[in-house]
């Protein structure tokens, strides 16, 4: 099993940045890249408690689709999203909230397990691990962009 974790400071009220972390619009243009869109359950606006998603995008060349539900949540300090469905053995992403020095420290904490036994490890460990860790990084900048300007009032009207 792979764990990653990323910190990013933000110069935001909490509040803002849970929000935009938990926007399905917010997500699909940070992954623009990979062409990842909402096609089930919560398609636009803010998931909550309980809820699914479903996301479809280009990994490696290979169209795949991830439906998560929100398993955990405490506004504006913790969510957890778990995979439902989808390629991997298991997956979890811990979203972490706190305020220090007046500024957001966002917290994610993504684990995950592909199939496939030994071939599998190797994968996750070589190149999965590599391709989360760039698509959490440029998934955070993004948020990190738009809760810092006044951008971020187009995604929570």
């Amino acid at each position: 099993m792979v764990r990653i974790e990323v910190t990013t400071v933000i110069a935001a009220p909490i509040g803002r940045c849970f929000d935009l972390s938990r926007s399905i619009d917010a997500h699909m243009a940070s992954t623009g890249w990979i062409g990842e869109r909402a096609i089930a359950g919560v398609t636009a606006g803010l998931i909550g408690a309980d809820q699914e998603v479903t996301w479809r995008g280009r990994h490696f060349g290979i169209n795949v689709t991830h439906t998560s539900r929100i398993t955990a949540y405490d506004r504006p300090r913790y969510f957890q999203d778990s995979m439902v469905r989808g390629m991997f053995r298991r997956f979890c992403h811990d979203h972490y909230f706190t305020v220090q020095d007046g500024q957001t420290v966002m917290k994610d904490v993504m684990q995950f397990e592909a199939p496939f036994g030994l071939a599998g490890r190797l994968i996750e460990s070589v190149v999965l691990a590599r391709h989360m860790r760039s698509l959490l990084a440029r998934r955070n900048q993004y948020l990190k962009r738009i809760a810092e300007t006044d951008e971020w009032r187009r995604l929570l009207a």
